[in-house]
Parts: C-alpha cells; sequence; structure tokens
C-alpha cells in the first residue's frame, strides 16, 4: 500500500483523501523498509519516506497491543482462518485505535470486529 501511495495511485490518492488523515502500523512500515532493500527505487522511496513520514501516525505496538493480537490469533485459530502474523499484528493496531485498515488483502476479513476499506 505504501508504494502504491508513493507511485501516485489515483484510486489509493482518492480513498485516502476521503480518510482525513492515515496512520500507518509499525509492522507496515517494516515490511515497506523491508522491501526497499532490494528495490530499484530505493532511493526515491526513501526520499518520499524522509519527506512525508511525518504526515501519518506511525503506530507502535504495546502491552495493549499483545493482548489484542493474543485474542485475535485465538480466534483466527478457533475459526481455521490463520492468517501472516504480521497480519495479525496489523489487524491488533487496528483494533486498538479503532481504525480500519486500508488494504486489498481480503484475508482481513476474517478478523473479527475489523473493518477494512479496499481501493
Amino acid at each position: 500500500m505504501v508504494s502504491a501511495f508513493i507511485d501516485g495511485d489515483r484510486a489509493l490518492g482518492q480513498r485516502l483523501a476521503g480518510l482525513g488523515h492515515a496512520s500507518i502500523p509499525v509492522i507496515v512500515l517494516g515490511e515497506f523498509r523491508y522491501g526497499l532493500a532490494g528495490s530499484r527505487h530505493r532511493a526515491a522511496y526513501e526520499a518520499w519516506l524522509d519527506d512525508h513520514l511525518s504526515d501519518f501516525d506511525v503506530l507502535a505496538a504495546s502491552s495493549a497491543t499483545a493482548v489484542v493480537y493474543a485474542d485475535v490469533r485465538l480466534a483466527l485459530k478457533k475459526k481455521g482462518r490463520p492468517i501472516p502474523s504480521n497480519d495479525v499484528w496489523i489487524s491488533a493496531l487496528a483494533l486498538e485505535h479503532r481504525l480500519p485498515v486500508l488494504t486489498r488483502d481480503v484475508h482481513f476479513d476474517a478478523v473479527p470486529g475489523l473493518r477494512r476499506v479496499e481501493w
């Protein structure tokens, strides 16, 4: 999602404009920075982050997030619908802060109480 935004994805830009303010879970930021390591656009993306990251709230995981994480992971296990661990953390942060998750990944739909917004 971050790279799509930086690349100027119009649909994503319109969706974000309608939100007014956006937050980025630290987990998403870590995944993005990991992806940059092998990107041919690394310098441009890092420069964009340096210039614009302060426009977003970066949501850090806390001990309260860990409680939500455990609840979400257990609920998904009971449903037989596990999702990647990082996505459980992202879900936990979104639930903790009462925020939707802006993603095309439909597996987030399995998370109880989470609202997924697609672009």
